[in-house]
């Protein structure tokens, strides 16, 4: 249920597991293949992933327009709410820019796709200080209509949200969780330590997931849940229950892959090529200026894919078939 805070408004319940960062399937002609992506977020359900991240850095929100990234939204929250086997699943929409009017404006349409919040990133290339970083994720907190999840990667963006900054975002009723990209392992630590205790912090990396956890966060906006979405909900879980030596054998297991997604080209170029290998995708195709994996770079990462035991000779092991993941 939701709860209170010091203000007296109300949050939404706090995030807690591993949350997929979906890639963006297209056909031959460059277009969203909707069927494909459905069939992705059925599996991703079906495989026991905590929640859906669409449109988010994975899922090449830059150069998708706002009607693609409105149609991927709708399509994973009609998705999720097709599985009545298990608890709906929460759909955390990517509708952040450089542009905070236009970030409120996709925060609203989000909303009213029935997303359950928005992922909004800090702005890239001009740079705001953090007096301006704190106005801009307080506008869309104040009139965007969902709870935000402030998303911080320095790397990408040129702008860290110093924890500071994110310590009075907090205190915000509307913005309910940070996904921590910023490598920065004391900015994490001050985040997790001084949050208030309803405000999530989720790894924005998959080999800082076990690191986040231990310092009493709460999970991970993952791409390796692209490949692996049990494993990866796994991890979290055991975590939770205090399972530590399941934890650490999980996250140990997977780190060669959690490496693998971004090396060779910029994410999501391998984690597509690796979820072509493993038949999860038709193609790996993507959105220019971002081209496939180049041979020698996809020629390793397959040769990892099948000494973890995700490719068997140019098929796939463990993970269930494209026929079989909208079944």
């Amino acid at each position: 249920m939701p709860r209170s805070t010091r203000s007296g408004q109300l949050r939404t319940p706090r995030l807690r597991g591993a949350f997929t960062a979906l890639v963006t399937p297209y056909d031959a002609d460059g277009r969203i293949d909707e069927a494909a992506y459905r069939r992705l977020v059925a599996w991703q359900v079906l495989a026991g992933i905590d929640g859906i991240v669409p449109v988010g850095t994975t899922g090449e929100a830059p150069t998708l327009t706002p009607d693609e990234r409105d149609r991927l939204i709708e399509i994973a929250v009609t998705t999720v709410a097709e599985r009545p086997s298990r608890a709906r699943i929460p759909v955390i929409a990517g509708t952040g820019s450089n542009d905070t009017r236009a970030s409120i404006e996709a925060t609203r349409r989000a909303a009213a796709l029935g997303a359950d919040a928005a992922l909004v990133v800090t702005p890239y290339y001009n740079r705001p200080d953090q007096r301006m970083l704190e106005a801009h994720f307080r506008a869309i907190a104040d009139e965007g209509s969902l709870p935000v999840v402030v998303y911080n990667v320095p790397s990408r963006t040129g702008a860290n949200v110093e924890a500071e900054t994110f310590l009075r975002l907090a205190e915000h009723p509307r913005i309910v969780a940070v996904k921590e990209a910023s490598g920065n392992i004391e900015q994490l630590a001050v985040i997790c330590r001084d949050r208030p205790p309803d405000v999530a912090v989720l790894a924005g990396d998959d080999a800082a997931t076990l690191a986040v956890l231990a310092m009493g966060g709460d999970g991970v906006v993952s791409v390796a849940s692209n490949e692996v979405p049990g494993e990866m909900a796994a991890l979290v879980a055991a975590a939770h229950r205090g399972d530590w030596d399941e934890a650490r054998r999980i996250h140990a297991r997977w780190l060669p892959l959690f490496r693998a997604n971004f090396q060779g080209a910029p994410n999501p170029v391998p984690a597509k090529a690796a979820m072509l290998a493993m038949g999860l995708l038709e193609r790996d195709d993507l959105r220019a200026p971002l081209l496939p994996l180049a041979d020698a770079p996809r020629d390793r990462l397959v040769a990892l894919l099948r000494a973890m035991g995700l490719v068997d000779g140019g098929g796939r092991q463990s993970v269930a078939p494209v026929s079989e993941a909208a079944a």
